[in-house]
């Protein structure tokens, strides 16, 4: 994997040792924060001299509009999931507008072969954390699943 889906993967574990994290927090009383559906994650192992690569693309909603969202992936032996709050300093995915407060994000890092050789193989999980410009944020701890080495999985 990447240096930074490893450094942030490496992260979660570290960080993960506190427990298990809330799924849902709304920045304001009422609001039910953004909403992430066809999340998707496709990892693609590197080969033949070239890099590798894992994507994941959601749909994100929210009746103020989409601020961000931050993608994490991590190993599914790692267990229990991050938490939202670890969720600070990690990648945000690249969103771009798609319909009336909806967008479309995408987060996608290279693999090279001596880091796809380092990350532990089997299942992993993308955990997200979406945030609205109402400052509402929806956290899911698995929005999409991937096996390194095998095939991709998509939920929502």
């Amino acid at each position: 994997m990447s240096k930074r889906v490893v450094t942030v993967s490496a992260l979660a574990g570290a960080a993960l040792l506190a427990g298990a994290g809330a799924y849902a927090f709304a920045g304001e009383t009422g609001s039910t924060g953004p909403e992430v559906t066809q999340a998707s994650a496709a990892y693609s192992a590197p080969a033949s001299g070239r890099d590798g690569s894992l994507t994941f693309t959601a749909r994100v909603t929210d009746d103020s509009g989409v601020r961000g969202l931050k993608v994490l992936a991590w190993p599914a032996n790692l267990a229990p999931a991050p938490k939202a709050e670890e969720m600070t300093y990690v990648e945000p995915a690249t969103c771009e507008p798609s319909g009336a407060d909806a967008a479309r994000c995408t987060y996608t890092v290279k693999i090279t072969a001596a880091e796809a050789a380092d990350s532990p193989k089997g299942a992993w999980h993308v955990a997200v954390l979406a945030s609205a410009k109402d400052d509402g944020r929806t956290f899911v701890p698995e929005a999409a699943d991937f096996t390194v080495g095998g095939v991709s999985d998509s939920r929502g």
